[in-house]
């Protein structure tokens, strides 16, 4: 299993599974929001918590089906995950949210995609074997580029700099990016599954609590809507599932850049179900330089990796 995991196309393959998933999330939340009728930040934190707790759940289930016994986590490990659940999920989510409501669609965007960005930053300052180097930082520029390409619009990006807006979202993207690398810290303590399943429980319930206080309302449920949630709640089990695999077997560098390619995912996918245009230079530009940012921060010797892994992992 590890051996595979750390196959550079099994890498590629999973990890643009997971940002796929991810990037689908974007429309669904928008179709969502039309069938439930949401309005207000309590509502779309009530809606986000009610996803990942089922997400939980699913995962919870899912984890006792494959390892054959009840997931348990060490008592020991419970400070660890509970802050795991916090920041990943919890904080993320609280700050992409109502940063969402004060700013533009694109400039959010493009804050948040550049969590993969901080993700490698910070893994450099938390992690001794994975320092950060020259193909590292011109492959998340590149990225970044991309990101910030197929976001662009005429006449620029306007407003300014609103703590409410823009800050939040930079907020949720260094909480992202740091989780990123705590979640690397400690994928030995646990298993996959259960780290998973216990922080997003956690986080979650924190969600749907801070949407009860703020008066959220989630109350328009039909068989759509259901299924609707049902799939949001299925492609985080299975994004951050596998996810957490990859980290635990490869430097998180070599995982979270793929990160620059979920706004991509969203972008067409928004063209596919909401009906947007996408199709333009711009767009495909944006395409080349996140491939083109992969494969560089990809192009480190595969002795090299395994051994900083290894050397990681037995800190």
């Amino acid at each position: 299993m590890e051996k595979k995991l750390q196959n550079p196309i099994v890498i590629c393959v999973l990890a643009l599974l997971c940002c796929a998933l991810w990037g689908s999330a974007f429309p669904c939340i928008k179709i969502g929001y039309e069938w439930m009728e949401i309005e207000g930040i309590g509502s779309q934190i009530l809606f986000a918590g009610y996803r990942f707790f089922l997400s939980g759940v699913l995962t919870f289930a899912l984890g006792c089906l494959l390892e054959r016994r009840i997931l348990r986590m060490k008592r020991e490990n419970f400070g660890v995950i509970f802050r795991q659940g916090v920041l990943q999920t919890t904080i993320q989510y609280v700050c992409f949210y109502i940063g969402l409501a004060h700013t533009t669609g694109a400039k959010g965007s493009i804050i948040n995609a550049s969590n993969a960005f901080v993700s490698i930053v910070a893994a450099h300052y938390m992690i001794r074997s994975e320092r950060m180097t020259w193909k590292k930082g011109l492959g998340c520029i590149l990225g970044l580029a991309g990101v910030v390409l197929v976001n662009l619009e005429p006449g620029g990006f306007g407003g300014g700099f609103r703590f409410l807006g823009e800050g939040m979202v930079l907020l949720c993207t260094i909480a992202y990016g740091v989780s990123t690398v705590l979640l690397k810290m400690i994928s030995d303590r646990e298993s996959p599954m259960t780290i998973t399943a216990y922080q997003t429980l956690i986080g979650s319930a924190l969600l749907i609590v801070i949407g009860w206080l703020l008066h959220g309302d989630v109350g328009v449920f039909t068989w759509k809507s259901a299924a609707l949630l049902f799939y949001m709640a299925l492609l985080s089990t299975v994004a951050f599932s596998l996810w957490t695999l990859l980290l635990k077997y490869n430097p998180v560098g070599k995982v979270a850049v793929y990160g620059f390619t979920i706004p991509i995912f969203g972008v067409l996918l928004s063209g596919i179900l909401l009906g947007e245009t996408i199709f333009s230079v711009k767009y495909l530009a944006a395409l080349l330089f996140v491939s083109g940012g992969v494969i560089l921060v990809n192009r480190n010797d595969a002795g090299k990796q395994n051994r900083d892994d290894v050397s990681s992992r037995n800190r």
